[in-house]
């Protein structure tokens, strides 16, 4: 009898970069600080010795948990996303600070690797990395673009795979553009002055070159979230800065506003909408100082 010919079972396309609706956004985790992300196995040294996570560490560690499991699969209605950390990954050698584990970047880079590996393998690949700043990352992102290589991050056109800006189309009309910095405040009262300048100076730049502006502008690098939403003829328009990942170092109480305040731990999401684009950010109040 001749043989039945079995069908191939037919795989389900993989979703394409431009039809995704959600962005993940994580910056500043600043892996090597003692008070910054460390898995709770701990971190390998390179002499062969091992750095344990703190008490506040392993609390830290909960929150990172708890945003990629719980908020993360809610906030995209379980739907596939795309994940842009926006720089400062590692925390680097700098300005003379003794709050490391170890000095040695490549500790902390393969420590980086290790966390953001499983974060990769949850977007399935659809990973962005930006450049943070030189202090913590390398002259030029070099520690950031070897650790977004080996993440096998996605690459801009030039061949790198960490970017200092990212203009990201998302649905037919919306774009969103990341970069990390963006100007400080110790001034509650003006905290979102720079942010609002930021979007002010992207309509001033489209509208001098005849291009479209963005839809979302996302910085970083405060460690503090804030937002503003103008209205436009597309629906709203949004600038924001993201939380972060690391709880206050020495430099912090150096600040007005930074001694006084607790640390805001978390991430962002940008999801496009059935009407319009929106953005909505999980952040924890870590770290109150308690009284005594």
């Amino acid at each position: 009898m001749p043989k039945k010919r079995v069908k191939a079972a037919i795989k389900p396309r993989k979703p394409s970069l431009e039809s995704i609706k959600n962005l993940v956004i994580i910056s500043d985790t600043h892996v090597g600080c003692k008070l910054a992300l460390c898995h709770p196995d701990g971190a390998a040294l390179d002499e062969g010795g091992k750095y344990m996570p703190s008490l506040l560490q392993l609390k830290l560690w909960a929150v990172w948990e708890n945003f990629w499991n719980l908020w993360v699969p809610q906030a995209t209605r379980g739907d596939p996303f795309i994940v842009i950390h926006n720089g400062d990954a590692i925390d680097g050698n700098h300005h003379g600070s003794t709050t490391q584990w170890s000095h040695n970047l490549a500790d902390q880079r393969k420590h980086a690797q290790l966390i953001l590996k499983d974060v990769v393998d949850r977007c399935a690949g659809r990973y962005y990395h930006i450049r943070g700043t030189e202090a913590h990352v390398g002259s030029s992102g070099t520690e950031e673009e070897q650790l977004a290589k080996s993440l096998g991050a996605i690459q801009g056109a030039n061949g790198n795979y960490a970017r200092w800006e990212l203009l990201k189309t998302i649905g037919d009309r919306h774009t969103a553009h990341f970069t990390h910095h963006i100007g400080t405040t110790s001034s509650a009262a003006h905290e979102t002055s720079a942010v609002n300048a930021e979007l002010a100076s992207a309509f001033t730049e489209a509208g001098r070159w005849l291009h479209a502006p963005p839809s979302i502008i996302c910085r970083s690098h405060r460690h503090r979230c804030s937002e503003i939403r103008l209205p436009s003829k597309y629906g709203y328009v949004t600038a924001f800065v993201t939380g972060c990942f690391q709880m206050k170092t020495p430099f912090v109480y150096r600040l007005a506003g930074g001694r006084s305040s607790a640390p805001q731990i978390g991430g962002s999401l940008i999801r496009l909408g059935d009407e319009e684009i929106f953005t909505r950010h999980s952040i924890v109040e870590v770290g109150r100082v308690e009284a005594e």
